[in-house]
């Protein structure tokens, strides 16, 4: 198997070394995800920036993190469930909410529920969803930008639990509490 570099301030390519840079000042530390996608400047930036996107989108942290968690746990990524476990503790996301998610148990309310449903059949479906999934979806709330918001922050997970598995990516100490 091949191994990648968990890259630091010292053995980071010279273009990825603002983007190391600025994970450092979001998270206090260099994540090993980020470590990783260092090899890769056009990545590293591309992950940051859809990050940002999809924490300013639609969606409340609740729902960031329904949708961030149940594509987590759907791909099996044993360091992003971990990291967004930690990461929805920052935010206070209800724990009944994250420990669902990771249980694949009920959540505590009818929207979260059909938040997670919609997006695992985005997921599982490929985007090819019937018309009258999307209407349920729509007539439960959500919107068209909700449903565009899904496939943004499908977007970052792949980027995300794709490296991981190939990479093998150690959870960070900070982390390991929630794995």
């Amino acid at each position: 198997m091949t191994d990648f570099t968990l890259h630091d301030e010292t053995t980071v390519p010279e273009a990825s070394k603002p983007l190391l840079e600025n994970s450092k000042a979001a998270f206090g530390m260099i994540p090993n995800l980020h470590a990783v996608m260092a090899e890769s400047p056009q990545l590293l930036e591309a992950y940051q920036r859809v990050h940002e996107l999809f924490q300013n989108s639609s969606f409340g942290k609740d729902e960031l993190t329904v949708v961030w968690q149940t594509i987590n746990v759907e791909n099996t990524c044993s360091y992003c469930v971990p990291a967004h476990t930690a990461i929805a503790h920052g935010m206070k996301v209800d724990l009944e909410i994250t420990d669902a998610l990771r249980n694949q148990t009920p959540l505590p309310n009818a929207r979260l529920e059909t938040l997670r449903d919609f997006t695992l059949k985005i997921v599982r479906e490929r985007g090819n969803l019937t018309e009258a999934s999307v209407q349920a979806f729509l007539d439960a709330g959500f919107t068209r930008q909700n449903i565009l918001d899904i496939i943004l922050g499908y977007a970052q997970k792949v980027m995300s639990n794709y490296t991981n598995h190939l990479a093998k990516t150690p959870v960070d100490k900070p982390f390991q509490k929630f794995d």
